[in-house]
């Protein structure tokens, strides 16, 4: 019986979407002018490959990473040798300054900001879609304006933040972003080599509803900041406005920060009071169902 050939071997690789937030805007650390995440091969000489993960990006990249999760693998058969599974991390952290190769999270999927008031889906995506949902017939219609009205928020429905990724798959088999087979060049969002955009689609929609049970938001912020500043980092995340007298009664009565007594003068008005993480939450928050609300519509 014949074995199998180098070129059927299957290498592993991992992938990281390393993610930060500065000044109220969520960024994507890159290679490759953008177009690819930062990747490299999976070792063993590392008890787990959250740790390698977290020695390979400060290696790498100089960033120590604060919350880390393991997102999905995904097999990439396009290279020219062999297959290649890419496993693929979401790691959070701080960034004093915005330097080269971060790059925004709304370049590559700009429909995801509802913020600006610029509404791209009605205006652009819901009429591309509309021509793709009557493409085969009645039936494979009407399923597919259903999934288009769930991912998108149309008919009726909600917009849902963490459907980040539902909503990109759509488009790839609509042919409405550059990656799908036959999508035009001039497509909605920046595009990434290989699955890399469906990578940071998987993380952005993970890390959308991790806010909501979780307070990993604070992995995004300095030791000390005032309660804008953490609202400004949820909203970055979400995409979306949060009410402001409701989200600061809701972050009050989950007792998730605590004064320190400073006030920051960096706000250009009245000085801001300066808050950090509530000691005790750092242990609670993996059993505990502390939260910060669910961001919603305007």
């Amino acid at each position: 019986m014949g074995g199998r050939g180098q070129d059927d071997r299957v290498s592993a690789e991992l992938v990281a979407v390393i993610t930060a937030v500065h000044d109220g805007v969520p960024l994507v650390l890159t290679t490759g002018d953008g177009q690819l995440l930062p990747s490299g091969p999976l070792q063993s000489e590392h008890r787990s490959m959250q740790a390698g993960l977290r020695s390979w990006v400060a290696r790498q990249t100089g960033y120590e990473l604060g919350y880390v999760e393991q997102l999905y693998t995904f097999a990439d058969r396009d290279r020219a040798t062999s297959p290649v599974l890419e496993v693929s991390y979401l790691g959070l952290t701080t960034l004093p300054e915005v330097t080269d190769g971060w790059h925004k999270w709304f370049e590559y999927f700009p429909w995801e900001d509802r913020r600006d008031g610029e509404d791209l889906v009605a205006e652009h995506l819901a009429p591309a879609l509309e021509q793709w949902t009557t493409a085969d017939g009645p039936a494979a219609s009407e399923r597919r304006r259903l999934r288009c009205a769930v991912a998108f928020g149309l008919d009726g429905h909600t917009w849902q933040p963490d459907m980040a990724l539902q909503r990109y798959e759509l488009l790839y088999e609509a042919g409405l972003v550059p990656e799908a087979p036959g999508g035009a060049a001039d497509a909605a969002g920046r595009p990434m080599q290989r699955h890399h955009r469906r990578i940071l689609a998987t993380a952005m929609g993970r890390l959308r509803s991790k806010i909501q049970y979780r307070p990993v938001v604070f992995e995004l912020l300095p030791p000390t900041f005032t309660l804008t500043q953490l609202q400004e980092t949820v909203e970055a995340i979400a995409g979306q406005y949060v009410h402001t007298q409701n989200f600061r009664r809701l972050v009050e009565q989950q007792e998730l920060v605590e004064e320190t007594g400073e006030v920051s003068h960096s706000t250009g008005g009245r000085p801001a009071r300066l808050f950090r993480f509530r000691r005790g939450v750092t242990d609670e928050r993996s059993v505990a169902g502390t939260k910060l609300p669910v961001p919603r519509a305007n």
